[in-house]
């Protein structure tokens, strides 16, 4: 019975995507707990218009939470994203401490690099560049 069910979850998530759901309150717990390395997914609102600086994109996002935080997101490993400041979206990556001390969020590619070892993606206007 045990291979059955495992088959019916793997399929479920298939199904669905397989991506984890925003959780606001799991972001802002990592925060307030300075869990530095943990993976997030949350909703946030672009701050700013991306730029790009050698292989990152780089960007501003005002968390549902609050919280404002830098993403950087490696366009050499995945395709850049059309955002303008005021979009929303949803972030899966790596929380980390910028030099200032800001919180930001990193690996949000799907071809993990030697500094992120999990996945990540953002989507925004219902695609998920990753």
């Amino acid at each position: 019975m045990k291979p059955i069910a495992c088959f019916a979850i793997a399929v479920l998530m298939i199904a669905c995507g397989g991506r984890e759901t925003a959780d606001d309150q799991a972001l802002h717990q990592a925060i307030a707990n300075d869990r530095v390395g943990t993976e997030v997914t949350f909703h946030g609102s672009a701050t700013d218009n991306p730029t790009q600086a050698g292989d990152h994109e780089t960007f501003h996002v005002r968390a549902a939470t609050g919280e404002l935080l830098e993403i950087d997101h490696n366009t050499s490993l995945a395709p850049f994203v059309p955002l303008h400041k005021g979009d929303g979206l949803v972030i899966h990556g790596e929380l980390y401490i910028d030099p200032g001390p800001r919180y930001g969020v990193h690996c949000t590619h799907a071809h993990t690099s030697s500094g992120c070892p999990n996945p990540g993606w953002i989507e925004y206007a219902d695609n998920y560049y990753e």
